[in-house]
């Protein structure tokens, strides 16, 4: 049974179209995180899954897998659902953003190994500390709250736990990357969006909210995700 990466890219942003073509120093975005991908020592394969053939033809272009899907998904996950129903060898599924080109191996593995480790867990994700008030306050930033074995407790674009009292627990910054066991990730697709989820506007709670359990894990990295043109100046800027 395998461990593949899966990473959905779509074309019509809302805030920023085309954004996987987008390129730095001759590279398109997709292909940072591809690259990032292969480098997994705990994945055996990385696919990218597209509803467009101008990203499907990019990826062919620098020798990435790539597999087309429906264009009427509303979710990243039920993009990546659609491809491993295709792969009856695949046992877990690393949903890896298409926007993240700063996302490093070591992220990669520390996702999958951490799903790994609890059997109980149906999805595994990482957070970040963070002690920027402005970022604290900002609802871009989604916080999670875990508790002592790591297991989500709840997300929020909201600033949780409130801070009626300062100083007495840390706040942390998520990072968007999933790892999934198959069967999870079909189950949770089948799912009716729930309420929290649409208030929030946050996939994940509809996996809370259906008794699922997200193990958590912390890491250093602060990815920059490329969600509008600014962020990707950043990125440029960074590399150039």
């Amino acid at each position: 049974m395998k461990t593949a990466i899966i990473i959905p890219a779509r074309y019509a942003s809302t805030r920023l179209p085309g954004k996987p073509l987008l390129t730095v120093k001759g590279k398109p975005i997709i292909q940072y995180v591809w690259e990032a991908a292969k480098k997994s020592k705990l994945a055996d394969m990385v696919i990218i899954a597209t509803d467009d053939e101008r990203i499907e033809h990019a990826v062919k272009n620098f020798g990435g897998n790539v597999e087309i899907t429906s264009p009427n998904h509303k979710c990243g996950s039920d993009r990546i659902a659609e491809v491993a129903k295709r792969h009856d060898d695949f046992e877990y599924i690393l949903n890896l953003q298409g926007d993240e080109p700063q996302i490093t191996p070591e992220v990669i593995d520390l996702a999958i190994a951490t799903l790994k480790s609890d059997e109980k867990a149906d999805i595994s994700t990482l957070v970040r500390k963070i002690t920027s008030k402005e970022q604290i306050n900002n609802p871009n930033c989604v916080k999670c709250v875990f508790d002592n074995d790591f297991n989500a407790l709840y997300f929020s674009r909201c600033p949780i736990p409130y801070e009626r009292n300062e100083n007495c627990a840390p706040y942390y910054a998520h990072i968007g990357i999933y790892g999934y066991k198959k069967s999870s990730l079909l189950k949770m697709t089948t799912l009716k969006q729930a309420d929290i989820e649409l208030q929030e506007s946050l996939e994940q709670l509809r996996a809370l909210k259906n008794g699922m359990r997200i193990k958590v894990a912390i890491t250093d990295l602060n990815p920059t995700g490329i969600d509008t043109m600014e962020d990707f100046e950043k990125f440029k800027s960074q590399m150039l």
